[in-house]
């Protein structure tokens, strides 16, 4: 009798035990190169957080690091990729994945391709949406696309007086390691210069580059009116992302989780959708009333015709013609 009660007890410790692990949050890094606060992507990320922990009572926990504490977005992408082990989750700019072989994301990067937001939310819900996110898989990357999002349209700023698109000229305009960024810029007239984004401010302040472009709300949060105070509304790109979670971190998910993430991010994208273009107004009317200089470009028909024939964009679309068309047709 006593074997036997202790054999019970026994038993009970170990499934104590077992129900103490299975308790056990995960927790999964979220990379942010942006600051929380004050941006569209830290919108996102907030919602997604929220809504992940709200789900799953807590057993999931997403971890923010944000404001490029963990690296650069290629350093970031790195680390998803395998060669670190700090990130589980990031939000990347939409055309990122395309050094790594995703080559449909890159006819999200090109120069005019959304007419205005609701061109690009017909996309980013539509079932060809669902085929660019699954793509790393399809390439064999360890990583899978959870949502789209945007940050708003990108703008040119810089540290001088411009005026119009003959002022870009000459310029040192700061570039990510994109082709189709760098030909656009090249097509403009202006000298492309690879800056790595946490850099970038002082890159401004000492004059390594002249210029540079980022949606309006991420201008303002990382004060590079400070240093380039002249902002030039031309909206070249859809400040298109997405956010991407590592398979490794996928698979320490059950498949309950794995739907609660999913519905988070799904979630996350329609916050992302509300509040981007009130905060970007909200944004620029601050802008304004710091004194700083906007540049309405109110015909952009010169800089679609500079751009058209920009070898990368124009490979670009010759490339994936019947996606880019579904696309352009989305309007």
């Amino acid at each position: 009798m006593k074997k036997l009660v202790a054999l019970f007890l026994s038993l009970m410790m170990l499934a104590g035990c077992c129900a103490a692990l299975a308790d056990d949050p995960v927790t999964l890094t979220y990379a942010e190169v942006n600051p929380i606060e004050g941006t569209i992507v830290g919108e996102l990320a907030k919602a997604f957080k929220e809504k992940v922990e709200e789900l799953s009572g807590g057993s999931v926990v997403i971890d923010i690091q944000a404001s490029g504490v963990l690296g650069s977005e290629d350093q970031i992408l790195d680390n998803l990729l395998g060669y670190g082990t700090v990130t589980d989750i990031s939000r990347i700019s939409a055309f990122a994945l395309s050094q790594y072989g995703c080559s449909k994301a890159t006819l999200l990067s090109l120069p005019y391709v959304f007419e205005n937001r609701d061109h690009f939310w017909n996309f980013a819900t539509s079932d060809l949406a669902k085929e660019f996110l699954n793509e790393p898989q399809t390439v064999g990357l360890p990583l899978r696309g959870l949502c789209y999002g945007e940050e708003g349209f990108r703008h040119f700023f810089f540290k001088n007086e411009v005026t119009d698109i003959n002022s870009l000229k000459g310029l040192k305009i700061r570039v990510s390691s994109d082709p189709i960024m760098t030909g656009l810029v090249s097509a403009l007239g202006a000298s492309a210069t690879t800056v790595p984004f946490t850099e970038l401010y002082s890159a401004l302040q000492t004059g390594v580059v002249d210029g540079a472009e980022q949606p309006t709300a991420n201008y303002k949060s990382n004060a590079f009116q400070e240093v380039a105070p002249y902002f030039m509304m031309d909206g070249h790109t859809l400040g298109a992302v997405q956010l991407i979670i590592t398979d490794t971190a996928w698979n320490k998910l059950s498949a309950e989780q794995q739907a609660w993430v999913q519905e988070a991010a799904d979630y996350a994208s329609q916050v992302c959708r509300q509040v981007s273009e009130a905060k970007e107004a909200e944004t620029l009317e601050a802008l304004k009333a710091e004194g700083i200089n906007i540049i309405e470009v109110t015909d952009k028909a010169p800089w679609v015709e500079a751009v058209a024939g920009a070898e990368a964009i124009a490979n670009a679309i010759a490339a994936q013609q019947e996606a880019y068309d579904q696309i352009v047709n989305m309007k």
